[in-house]
Order: structure tokens, then C-alpha cells, then sequence
């Protein structure tokens, strides 16, 4: 996938928050894989409409301590629930799927959109035009331009930044819509749950954490960057 921009973190990197009345500490845990967070609670994933709205109250009540919309929250929840029925073998769980979002996208917010109630991201979200320039690859254009806007070259789409090959051997409809639609944070959240466990098997392992994120980005500063990111989210620090 593409990252539209971020600074690395390291892995043995440790951040503390300080209470100002207990002056108790939460640290973030060091290696991979990161912890999975916060139970999500039992819901029918098979419910007609937008099956993760029933998330909402888990949603709520950790949104503004991580930093993360409680749209784009219960995105992350839903996929979770639903591996864990359709892929219980892979483990996946909503802190690495938060910690890609934080990462492809501020959770659906760069450059200044937003997701609506709904999980659709707006204005849309496009990555660079992958034209092999320094620091990117060459991707030529694998979809007339249909999803991208760009009929020479792929970019990343989405609040997951999908390539838009890949998301349409990827892409699912998670909201009920009848669409799978990579504007979506409830489709891309889960989507890529899909993909990561297919790409690294037991994510609950060390080595098929790694395996699925290199995947997903061929970067170790990003496999980082995301470990450091859902790691917080793990222990309630956004």
C-alpha cells in the first residue's frame, strides 16, 4: 500500500503518560506483535445496515483518548469481530488495523477530510502518482483511472490506501451498501483485515505479524511506525 507521509518510530522507542493526581504511568509495550487493546464486544456482524454502528458505546467511550473518530473506531471493531468469526486462526485485532489507519491516512482524515457517520471519507484520498520518482515505485495504471483519477500511473486510495489493483481483488462491502467502495473506512478497514491475515497467516505470531505488514508496505520504518502506533492504542494512548 502507500503511505501519503509519516515519520518512523523505533521499536524500542517508550512513552509514557503521567497522571497529574495518582502520577501512576502506562507504558507502551516494546515488540510485535502489538497488544490487541480493548475486548470488542459481542455483536451480530450479520446484521442488516451498518453492522458496526452497534459499536457505537464501545466506540465512544475510548475515542477521544486515542485520537480517533469513533466512525473510524468502530470500522476498525467490526473488522475485528468479523476475522474472528470468518479467520479465528489469524488473530488479527483492532489496534493493528487503528495503527495502519493512523498511519495511510490520520484515520481518514489528511488533507483535511473527514468520515461522516456513514464511515465515507470525503473529500476522497489519494496518494502520490507511484511514477517511480525517488523514494517511490513505478506502478503503471491498472484501472483506466476509474478509482485513482490517474490513467498513467496507480496512486493509493482511501483512508487504507489501497492500489487500486489490489483493492479490487481485496476490496469487500463491510456497511450494507451493496458496494465496496475503498472511500469507505468501514469497506477499507476491513478489507485489509482480509488481506493481512491471508498475507501473514498467525498474526498473533511475531513472524506472521511482520510477514502481513511488509506486505502491506515493503518498509521496515513503516512496519515501525505502525507497531509503535497500535501498541499505544493497546494500552490507551493515542
Amino acid at each position: 500500500m502507500g503511505t501519503i507521509g509519516t515519520a518512523a518510530l523505533g521499536l524500542a522507542v517508550t512513552v509514557f503518560v503521567v497522571g497529574c493526581a495518582s502520577q501512576s504511568r502506562v507504558s507502551v509495550p516494546p515488540g510485535v506483535p502489538p497488544g490487541p487493546g480493548v475486548p470488542v464486544p459481542a455483536i451480530d456482524i450479520d446484521a442488516p445496515g451498518r453492522s458496526a454502528d452497534q459499536l457505537a458505546e464501545w466506540a465512544a467511550g475510548r475515542s477521544a483518548e486515542l485520537g480517533i473518530s469513533a466512525t473510524a473506531l468502530e470500522a476498525y471493531g467490526y473488522a475485528d469481530a468479523v476475522l474472528a468469526r470468518s479467520a479465528p486462526e489469524c488473530g488479527i485485532r483492532w489496534t493493528t488495523l487503528a495503527g495502519i489507519g493512523a498511519i495511510e491516512s490520520g484515520h481518514g482524515t489528511h488533507g483535511g477530510a473527514a468520515v461522516a457517520a456513514d464511515g465515507k471519507v470525503s473529500p476522497p484520498i489519494r496518494g502520490l502518482s507511484l511514477d517511480g520518482r525517488p523514494g517511490l515505485a513505478t506502478v503503471v495504471d491498472t484501472d483506466d483511472g476509474v478509482l485513482d483519477g490517474d490513467s498513467k500511473y496507480d496512486r493509493a486510495v482511501g483512508p487504507m490506501q489501497f492500489i487500486p489493483q489490489t483493492w479490487r481483488t481485496w476490496g469487500v462491502d463491510a456497511n450494507g451498501d451493496g458496494i465496496a467502495d475503498p472511500d469507505s473506512i468501514d469497506d477499507a478497514a476491513l478489507s485489509a483485515a482480509r488481506y493481512l491475515c491471508v498475507s501473514g497467516g498467525d498474526l498473533t505470531s511475531a513472524e506472521g505479524w511482520q510477514r502481513a505488514l511488509l506486505t502491506y508496505n515493503r518498509s521496515g520504518a513503516y512496519l515501525r511506525s505502525v507497531r509503535d502506533k497500535a501498541a499505544g492504542y493497546s494500552v490507551g494512548i493515542g
